[in-house]
């Protein structure tokens, strides 16, 4: 299918309007139609590494997901649907949802059949895909069904109505079936005391400022786009619930004016967290705020971040995008990438990025897609923005449009029981580097022994402002009592990173690591206080832009009492950058650091072990 004309007057900064966001949907749908089961119940794409749930499971998958894209696509266009689309998930639903063992197992000999939500858990997953691509196209497939075909349609929805088997973000996949349910007047009450019962779930793990926890943990990422926002807020719309609207559409507000300063120029979301391989699903949340009116974005910026993040992935120089030469959506990033698949991950996962084209749901009419794009905050100004409850400061820099994400407080106790994940526990991200998955950590501060380096531990914010962050962390597996206090100053492309080590025996070996970069970035590592001698280069492996990486390391060891190393940092994408040490004047006094910045404006940040502090304008 050929891709449309781009058009450079209404979308100045991508080219993309509203036909290329229907054609590229359509061709996403087309690309997996061969790989439907003879019922069309299973979609079974092609991949050696089936999900822990097995290939049956990641079948329905397929079919959920791809569903859920189909949806928008045919609700978007009022129930057109030139490519016949509901037609084949009519039958696969019909197919899906029929023969069932007497117990309720599945049934092996079927080949459409899926796993009950009651005996496999991903099932329940799957359920929220399947009953919202119901509710969007409810006057178009669900009205028509045969009668005996929605009640099996009840019968395996309904089990997703009961506790969450999972205490995260799941809690709402109940709500997205009981949505439905409410809409089509099945089993009300139960469906209410679902809602009810997620939405009281989910407020114990929201800090504030749009931001929630995902789970009784502090996991800060994506997830609060594609999930924690996403179903609260779109159930309460499309039931036109205003109370509800309400209470959670200023959440959502709040959260997307930190969410669309994660975007990078050339329309990169933040690589940061888990489940990365959704990707465009990042997009979902401002097509969100536009379709309910809770947003701080002008229509013009929102098209702007969708379409480039949209167009990130699928129209890559090159030809090195998110599909293979299939059509079919990778595991991975730009292309496939094993070392940020998670355990749970399928063939099908990557189409959970069917969540980016909401934004189909809005009319053709509508300013979103009318209004001429306007610039995203990366391309306007160098800009830093301290996040408090996930303890994250976000640093842009306009010159290259590249933006970097410095972690103080996002955590991670979801992935397999491995000890650290690298998407969660480094100490900055960009939306061009890293992160490392295998030996030399990027963006890294540990003890060494025999070489090796002691991983971080869970980051507690210690403390945040204007252009800073803090954080505690005892580094594993790591000398019983010592301790790491953290901090992070940025500056157009500059970053003071300071770490005060405390119950360190006098000479533990320590290091420093910088940006692990990829061809046409520079990274910077300055030694400032603490450390010996000037950075040395190390290979660092792999990562999601590219199989090898360099990454700048600084060594150096403690002290008798509570040892502090300073440095500074840059990263950029500018051709020729000049040395980083000229970015500011340091000075250090005892624990405590003086920055002056190029501009003439000075901080003294205090690493005080329980409660580091920042002032503006004071002497050293």
């Amino acid at each position: 299918m050929p891709i449309a004309p781009e058009n450079r007057e209404l979308s100045p900064y991508t080219g993309w309007t509203r036909e290329h966001w229907e054609r590229s949907a359509d061709r996403l749908l087309l690309a997996v139609r061969p790989y439907a089961s003879p019922g069309r119940g299973l979609v079974n794409l092609p991949g050696a590494r089936p999900s822990w749930s097995g290939p049956r499971s990641d079948g329905l998958e397929g079919y959920a997901r791809t569903w859920l894209l189909a949806a928008f696509r045919v609700a978007g266009a009022q129930g057109g649907d030139p490519h016949g689309h509901l037609e084949r998930y009519a039958e696969g639903l019909a197919s899906g949802t029929r023969n069932p063992l007497p117990s309720g197992e599945l049934d092996p000999a079927s080949p459409d059949a899926w796993p009950q939500p009651a005996q496999v858990r991903q099932a329940v997953v799957e359920s929220a895909s399947v009953a919202l691509g119901l509710r969007l196209t409810r006057p178009w497939l669900w009205d028509t069904l045969d009668d005996r075909v929605r009640q099996r349609a009840v019968d395996w929805l309904l089990p997703a109505l009961g506790p969450s088997p999972v205490d995260n973000n799941w809690w709402l996949f109940g709500l997205t079936v009981a949505g439905f349910l409410q809409d089509a007047g099945i089993e009300t009450d139960r469906a209410a005391a679902t809602i009810e019962r997620a939405l009281e779930r989910i407020d114990q793990w929201y800090l504030g400022d749009g931001w929630y926890s995902d789970g009784p943990n502090r996991s800060f990422d994506h997830y609060n786009a594609w999930a924690l926002h996403f179903y609260p807020v779109l159930h309460a719309h499309l039931a036109g619930d205003q109370d509800l609207l309400a209470r959670y559409g200023p959440r959502l507000h709040a959260q997307l004016d930190a969410h669309s300063r994660l975007f990078d120029a050339d329309g990169a979301p933040m690589p940061y967290g888990r489940s990365l391989t959704y990707r465009f699903a990042a997009a979902a949340a401002p097509w969100l705020g536009a379709l309910t009116g809770h947003t701080p974005l002008t229509h013009g910026a929102t098209r702007r971040l969708a379409s480039g993040t949209l167009k990130y992935f699928l129209d890559r120089p090159g030809g090195e995008g998110a599909t293979d030469a299939a059509g079919l959506l990778t595991l991975g990033w730009h292309g496939p990438y094993p070392p940020v698949i998670q355990h749970y991950s399928g063939p099908a996962s990557p189409y959970w990025a069917a969540k980016g084209y909401l934004g189909l749901l809005l009319p053709p009419e509508h300013p979103a897609w009318t209004a001429v794009e306007e610039p995203l905050p990366a391309e306007t100004e160098d800009a830093t923005r301290t996040l408090g409850p996930p303890g994250l400061l976000i640093q842009s820099t306009a010159a290259d449009g590249l933006v970097r994400l410095h972690n103080h407080g996002s955590n991670n106790h979801v992935g397999g029981g491995k000890d650290e994940d690298p998407c969660y526990a480094r100490f900055a991200y960009s939306t061009r580097t890293g992160p490392t998955s295998e030996g030399v950590p990027d963006n890294h501060f540990g003890l060494l022994s025999q070489g090796a380096s002691t991983t971080r531990g869970p980051a507690v914010p210690l403390g945040n402002g204007p252009g800073w962050a803090a954080s505690l962390s005892e580094p594993r597996p790591g000398p019983p009592g010592v301790r790491i206090v953290s901090a992070t100053l940025a500056h157009g492309r500059a970053e003071v990173r300071a770490h005060l080590v405390v119950g360190a025996v006098a000479g533990t070996p320590v290091r420093q690591t910088g940006w692990a970069v990829t061809p046409g970035r520079t990274a910077q590592l300055h030694p400032v206080h603490g450390y010996a001698g000037e950075a040395c280069q190390l290979t660092a492996g792999s990562t999601l832009f590219g199989p090898r990486s360099q990454v700048q390391a600084l060594h150096g060891v403690t002290g008798s009492a509570p040892s502090l190393f300073v440095a500074l940092a840059s990263l950029t994408a500018e051709p020729d950058p000049g040395p980083v040490h000229t970015l500011a004047d340091i000075e250090v006094d005892g624990h405590a650091v003086r920055v002056t910045w190029l501009d003439g404006t000075a901080w003294r940040l205090v690493l005080d072990p329980t409660s580091p502090t920042l002032h503006r304008g004071e002497g050293g």
